[in-house]
């Protein structure tokens, strides 16, 4: 990373519940001007440095977002990818945006050794994750239980590795090959990518400054916030659910942030809490060593892509993010407090909590 992405704590500001959120009121009202709305059952969000351009800058998202979903969403009979689905195994051409987000993908899949994996969506729809989902009432937020945390990481035993999906496919010039076997769920990486495309897009046709909020994913462009009379940081909160410990960054303006949870979006599979963060090696959901981990990149589909390595990996986690250098904060299923890379180590305690400091021992850690 050329320049750090986080300088120290922000100032305080109001909670929102989405995973990582711009604060409302750290600017003036003459230096922002934000706007939300829900989009794939999550909060979406826009900021903007001249407020005169909220409007603008809020049609631009929404088309940008539009445009993904109608290309990669599992929801929509309609979409690119649920069209071509039953196609694939014998090759088919796609758009530029799918291909565009098929790449992002694979590069994720790349960056991560393969813990961010694309060809995950029949083993999601096993699981009961799919179309009817969005809305139903027993896709929840939940608490996950305490774990008592082993000095030392625990093997899963759960099956026999399999080979890497994203590795079978066929991407040409023209067409797509996807093995019989395989389908595509590109949901782990297009909200991120969606989260990229609608900043730099804002940037590119207003000029301003944005910060663009999709769920747990934030992405920037442009200058920042004026302070003291020049563009400054964004001010932003890093929280789950209600409970969990909370922090104030301030994000440097053009990079990201991301957030994975454990927590959120859970439903009830056979008698058991599941959530959608998969291990590709098995198939199954991820051990949650981790309720959530947020990590800064330069790009939101990379500290997308590491975030929900890191849950993936579990305990291993926090050697990889530091050999790494990878600016990173994760939170343990005991509300402890971890950090890796340039992450500021200072957290602040959400109302009701009682003050006290509960991080684990070793450098690091917040």
């Amino acid at each position: 990373m050329a320049r750090s992405a986080m300088a120290g704590p922000g100032a305080p500001a109001a909670r929102t519940a989405e995973h990582t959120a711009p604060p409302h009121g750290t600017a003036s009202p003459h230096d922002t001007a934000q706007t939300s709305w829900t989009v794939w059952g999550l909060e979406a969000s826009v900021t903007v440095t001249e407020p005169a351009l909220l409007a603008a800058a809020g049609d631009i998202v929404r088309d940008a977002v539009a445009e993904v979903d109608l290309a990669c969403s599992r929801f929509r009979e309609d979409s690119e990818l649920m069209m071509l689905q039953p196609h694939m195994a014998r090759g088919v051409s796609i758009s530029p945006m799918f291909r565009l987000l098929l790449e992002r993908a694979l590069d994720a899949a790349r960056m991560t050794g393969g813990d961010v994996d694309p060809t995950l969506g029949a083993d999601l729809a096993a699981l009961g994750h799919g179309p009817g989902m969005q809305g139903r009432p027993a896709l929840t937020s939940v608490p996950v239980p305490q774990q008592p945390v082993p000095s030392h990481p625990v093997p899963q035993h759960r099956s026999t590795p399999r080979a890497p999906g994203w590795s079978r496919l066929q991407l040409g010039a023209g067409t797509l090959t996807v093995p019989d076997d395989l389908r595509l769920d590109l949901g782990a990486s297009a909200k991120a990518v969606a989260a990229d495309l609608a900043a730099a897009a804002v940037y590119r046709e207003l000029g301003c400054g944005v910060l663009v909020g999709l769920g747990g994913d934030l992405a920037s462009a442009g200058p920042g916030p004026q302070e003291d009379g020049k563009p400054g940081h964004w001010q932003i909160m890093v929280q789950d659910l209600p409970a969990d410990p909370a922090q104030y960054i301030s994000l440097a303006p053009g990079f990201a942030v991301a957030t994975s949870s454990t927590q959120k979006r859970r439903w009830q599979h056979q008698g058991m809490q599941v959530h959608h963060i998969l291990d590709p090696r098995f198939g199954l959901p991820a051990e949650p060593v981790w309720r959530s981990v947020s990590v800064a990149a330069p790009t939101c589909l990379e500290a997308n892509a590491f975030s929900t390595a890191a849950i993936v990996r579990g305990f291993a986690a926090l050697d990889w993010l530091r050999t790494e250098g990878i600016a990173a904060r994760l939170v343990d299923s005991r509300g402890r407090v971890a950090t890796t890379g340039g992450w500021p180590a200072q957290t602040c305690n959400p109302v009701g909590n009682t003050g006290e400091s509960n991080t684990p021992g070793g450098g690091g850690h917040g």
